[in-house]
């Protein structure tokens, strides 16, 4: 999961730097710099929000995915002792 959601934030880095740089090469001002930068830093800021969303869902998902097998065990747990009671009072019977 963790290579997932490093994989759009290098996308969108190597786009921010490539952009900065296709920006660069031309007479740029200082202003269109801060500009640029304001731009990069709020990209970021947007990627980590989505980052730590997506972690904060993977952790829930997981929770959930706990609990479900917990539950799965319990139910194979008690099919097993039903069957087991079944199968002692069927013996029980075939010896009367």
């Amino acid at each position: 999961m963790k290579g997932k959601i490093q994989h759009p934030v290098r996308m969108l880095t190597l786009a921010a730097i490539a952009g900065a740089f296709i920006g660069l090469t031309g007479c740029a001002t200082t202003g269109q710099l801060e500009e640029l930068q304001n731009k990069v830093n709020a990209d970021i800021a947007a990627v980590k929000a989505d980052a730590a969303a997506a972690k904060a869902s993977a952790d829930a998902a997981n929770a959930k995915a706990n609990d479900a097998l917990r539950i799965a065990d319990e139910a194979n747990r008690r099919s097993i002792d039903t069957e087991s009671k079944i199968d002692r009072m069927f013996k029980k019977a075939m010896h009367k």
